[in-house]
């Protein structure tokens, strides 16, 4: 385990040894190089009050008109103002508080009740005018977002305090008040400054005033976080290799606490393992790309635990300077550190013109995906291109961005041409993803063995065991008690939620010795899975334990309650709880927080339907359907309500549209040929059971309806056929055998 638990302890002691942030001005006169590289950069500039210089955007009474509003942007003095609508959807005049980031654009702070600052979803474009840059624009362009809608400027996901302040200053502290629903924000700095990645340096300048700076291990700073290394090329190679294995993912880790499609999990503390602070997004679809490709917005970090230059020691300062954030070299330049260029950088290797667009390495390794209308930023996960499976199951690829004007097959018929040949098209692991996230069960040894292999990325195994709990059985569970104390806490939160298919005592036995687990991310999975626990049915040893885990829990995400999200899932936890009463209290404050979001109308009719309270539970079903009208969850949880309710022809009519609209996994369509045959329709049942078997052809629940299904209506050699399959599917199932074995005689 890269950081082990003495590091951690003494990273704690050094921690509270460390006295106080002095800021960034206090390190210039020793880091004077550093200072000046810093001066400037994104970093510098992640968030600034509003000057004549600092604003870039046109405040010369300029006019932008979105969604039927004009906003007007104009100057009053020395402020610089806004008018535009507001919470109320009326238009008001607001100030900037602060502009936000600088290239390549500029967002504007402005104002609410409740010591709120919401991040203006109007942006100023500030790339050259060349390159269509220096115009006012909309995040949401092809979108008609109004004051109703979550994602307008004023609603919780443009939120500065929740969403965006952690990234943007230093030693942020969010200081929210659930009862009165309001912020209290403070920072040490304005900006990112040195202290935001190498923690507070009060002791620091006490040891190198005293001259004892080698004393403490990394000079008074609570992380250490020079782990670029030495590299070079061993006799013949062609790649470089890290003379000293990497020791420590510090420097990793605190990068990513911002460029990591994550949740935040308490405060933050320095050194420490980032799982300790924060919640990771695994690469998985809709975030990703089953292949791991970048899809939505995730940031960096994600991606580069996927890479092979992760798995050989590369950390960010390999490739960036840390303090400028700029490339250590130009062009293909910074690859060549560790790539020899007469071996890569050579028109035998990239296929094109020297000097091309094609003939770049991050074209090809490292493609582009634009965010917020006018940012491309680049997949970390440096992999070849695979327009091999672009044109098995969709995924993008980078040939294909450039030949736009061709397909993946053209793609891969070039890469043949070149001698290139792809032999595992149908075995990679991407496939075995999609399908078992498909409800395709064929995919699930293909995933076990990834899980299981210690050559692969840490990341991609945590992925797989993920998954594999979905489908739950014998590999998931396998699986599970080989990965469940790996030294890897992403692997150990991974697996904790992969046993949500076991029954709660069999979770509690194998879960118990991680009640104290050292990392904050997997006590947090294991407090949400072991909820429903009955403390006065464990002995009193055990019941302390959990209790205490329970509290932290709660804890936790009472820190974190102006977010929706985290009031779902305290929620769900409270559920299990037991605390029907706070968990409808939770889900309510959810929907407070955000009118749309779906999940929690789902989850809060689901409680109200288990106390009897169903016309209340019809109620937010509808309203789910109002927001969304073609949610499959919620129509499908209207055609059970309806069903329970003895009112079988709405009950199909809404089951009907939530099989029609699934289009991953298959719980709604094997429901609904169930409702078909249950209200009188096994023919019609057998059919939606045929059609669903033809895409998921391991399934055992619908083999063994179809095997039942078919008996009944004397269609005897099908249901032999049917319940055959079941005896190889599953060889050792006593039931599918006697089931066999009647239907043979009775044939």
């Amino acid at each position: 385990m890269y950081f082990t638990r003495l590091v951690f302890l003494a990273a704690l002691l050094i921690s509270s040894a460390t006295q106080g942030f002095t800021g960034s001005d206090a390190c210039k006169d020793c880091h004077q190089q550093q200072y000046r590289d810093w001066r400037g950069s994104h970093h510098d500039l992640a968030m600034q009050l509003p000057t004549e210089d600092s604003v870039l955007g046109n405040f010369d009474d300029a006019l932008f008109t979105y969604n039927g509003v004009t906003s007007r942007f104009y100057r009053d003095g020395e402020k610089f103002m806004v008018r535009t609508d507001g919470e109320d959807g009326k238009p008001t005049d607001f100030p900037v508080s602060y502009v936000f980031g600088v290239y390549p654009l500029q967002q504007y702070l402005l104002p609410l009740s409740r010591g709120r600052l919401q991040a203006l979803s109007i942006a100023w474009d500030s790339r050259p005018a060349e390159q269509g840059g220096q115009r006012w624009f909309h995040l949401y362009p092809e979108e008609s977002i109004d004051h109703r809608d979550p994602l307008h400027w004023t609603g919780p996901y443009q939120n500065w305090n929740t969403r965006c302040a952690e990234c943007h200053s230093t030693d942020l502290q969010k200081n929210y008040d659930a009862g009165k629903r309001s912020f209290a924000t403070t920072f040490e700095e304005i900006n990112v400054g040195c202290e935001a990645c190498h923690g507070p340096g009060e002791k620091h300048l006490e040891l190198a005033a005293a001259d004892t700076l080698g004393s403490v291990p990394g000079g008074g700073f609570p992380t250490d976080l020079a782990q670029r290394g030495e590299w070079a090329f061993p006799e013949q190679a062609a790649i470089a290799r890290r003379r000293e294995p990497l020791q420590s993912r510090a420097q990793v880790d605190s990068c990513a606490r911002c460029h990591a499609r994550r949740g935040t999990l308490g405060g933050y503390h320095y050194g420490a393992e980032l799982l300790d602070t924060h919640r990771l997004s695994l690469p998985r679809w809709p975030l990703y790309y089953h292949d791991g490709q970048i899809r939505d917005e995730v940031y960096v970090y994600g991606s580069f635990l996927q890479s092979k230059m992760h798995q050989a020691g590369v950390v960010c300062s390999n490739c960036h300077e840390p303090h400028s954030l700029s490339l250590r070299a130009s062009g293909n330049g910074v690859c060549a550190q560790c790539h020899k260029p007469e071996r890569y950088d050579s028109e035998q290797h990239h296929h094109h013109p020297t000097g091309s667009d094609g003939a770049s390495c991050a074209n090809c390794h490292m493609p582009e995906a634009t965010y917020m209308v006018v940012d491309p930023r680049r997949d970390h996960s440096m992999r070849i291109p695979r327009p091999d499976l672009s044109v098995v199951m969709g995924t993008p690829n980078a040939c294909n961005q450039c030949h736009a004007d061709r397909d993946a097959t053209w793609a891969l018929d070039a890469l043949r041409q070149w001698g290139v040949r792809f032999h595992d098209t149908g075995s990679h692991p991407a496939r075995a993803l999609q399908r078992v996230e498909q409800g395709d069960g064929r995919g699930v040894p293909a995933l076990a063995q990834l899980a299981n292999d210690p050559q692969a990325a840490p990341i991609w195994r945590a992925t797989a065991m993920e998954v594999l709990g979905q489908a739950g059985g014998r590999e998931a569970l396998q699986s599970a008690t080989t990965l469940l104390y790996d030294d890897d806490p992403m692997l150990r939160a991974s697996t904790v939620r992969a046993l949500d298919f076991l029954p709660l005592h069999q979770r509690l036995q194998l879960l118990q010795p991680l009640i104290n687990d050292e990392v904050t991310a997997v006590r947090m999975e294991v407090a949400a899975s072991l909820a429903g626990v009955p403390l006065d049915q464990v002995s009193p040893e055990q019941a302390a334990a959990l209790r205490g885990l329970f509290d932290e829990y709660l804890q936790i995400q009472h820190l974190h309650s102006d977010m929706p999200g985290t009031q779902m899932q305290t929620g769900v936890f409270l559920v299990n709880r037991g605390d029907l009463p706070g968990a409808e209290k939770a889900y309510r404050e959810a929907l407070y927080l955000n009118r749309q979001l779906v999940p929690a109308y789902l989850n809060l009719a689901d409680l109200l339907r288990a106390q009897g309270r169903e016309d209340e539970a019809r109620a937010q079903l509808l309203a789910a359907l109002e927001v969304d009208p073609d949610n499959g969850n919620a129509l499908h949880a209207l055609g059970l309500l309806e069903t329970r309710s003895d009112n079988p022809e709405k009950a199909l009519a809404y089951l009907k549209q939530a099989a029609e609209l699934e289009n991953s996994g298959t719980r709604h369509r094997f429901v609904y040929a169930i409702a078909l045959h249950d209200l009188g329709q096994p023919a019609e049942a057998i059919s939606q059971l045929q059609r669903l078997l033809r895409q998921v052809p391991a399934d055992q629940d619908v083999l063994l309806a179809l095997a039942n299904y078919s008996a009944e209506l004397g269609r005897r050699e099908q249901a032999v056929e049917y319940a055959r399959k079941l005896t190889e599917l599953a060889p050792g199932n006593r039931g599918y055998q006697q089931l066999y074995q009647q239907l043979s005689r009775g044939n």
